[in-house]
């Protein structure tokens, strides 16, 4: 097996074709349309969850048709739940080979340039386990015990490090001083405020830190920020 360079892809807006009319098939399009990709899904029939996918999803879109070769072009990831067509496979691979794009067949690391781990996000923390393709059922269950260690709560805890980054920058504030705060954000009982439900005092936390630094910011300005940040993204 190879020893695979991680990395994360910006799927906004970019073409991704997902080749197969199963569930699976309806897994692999709604990760890729979570994260903004423009999703074509080709087989000649679909799921139920497929359907209703489309119906509530406006970047995803159902082609009926079985696969022929020049149907990858113009893709930019391509994802085919095609294990049990072996010929439909290897001509998914050679033709994505042919192209220079990144391809994975599920379920055939062999025919893959690419693999997917399992994932845990919250909010702007993203967590991803991988065993390098050889055992996706123990990389879930890492990842699954990970959830009791990193709680729903992280997302507001993430959210509001990257407001507060923005008043260390607006302040002038160098590298060494902005890791050195965060250092002393991540000691702090700000996350168990939150875990508590406590967002009031979690902010005046943040607040008397950020004052450390000379930077006098309110926790209505906080909570402000915090609203126009969540506003911005839905």
């Amino acid at each position: 097996m190879p020893d695979y360079y991680p990395v994360m892809l910006d799927m906004r807006a970019r073409p991704a074709l997902v080749v197969g009319g199963n569930q699976v098939a309806a897994e692999k399009a709604a990760a890729l349309s979570a994260v903004g990709a423009h999703v074509t899904v080709m087989n000649p029939d679909f799921c139920s969850e497929l359907h209703e996918l489309a119906a509530r999803n406006p970047n995803v879109k159902l082609c009926y048709k079985a696969y022929e070769p020049g149907d990858l072009a113009g893709a930019f990831v391509v994802v085919a739940t095609a294990t049990y067509e072996p010929e439909l496979a290897e001509a998914i691979w050679q033709e994505a080979q042919r192209n220079n794009q990144l391809v994975n067949i599920v379920d055939l690391p062999a025919r893959c340039n690419f693999i997917v781990p399992s994932i845990l996000r919250r909010g702007q923390l993203t967590i991803s386990v991988s065993t390098g393709g050889t055992s996706p059922g123990l990389a879930k269950r890492i990842r699954q015990r990970l959830e009791t260690l990193f709680p729903a709560e992280y997302a507001t805890y993430m959210r509001l490090a990257s407001i507060v980054r923005g008043y260390l920058r607006q302040a002038g504030l160098s590298y060494a001083q902005r890791d050195e705060f965060f250092g002393e954000y991540f000691a702090s009982d700000i996350l168990d405020l939150l875990i508590d439900q406590d967002e009031v005092e979690a902010f005046a936390n943040v607040v008397r830190l950020l004052r450390i630094y000379h930077i006098d910011i309110s926790v209505s300005t906080i909570i402000h920020d915090i609203k126009e940040a969540d506003h911005e993204e839905h």
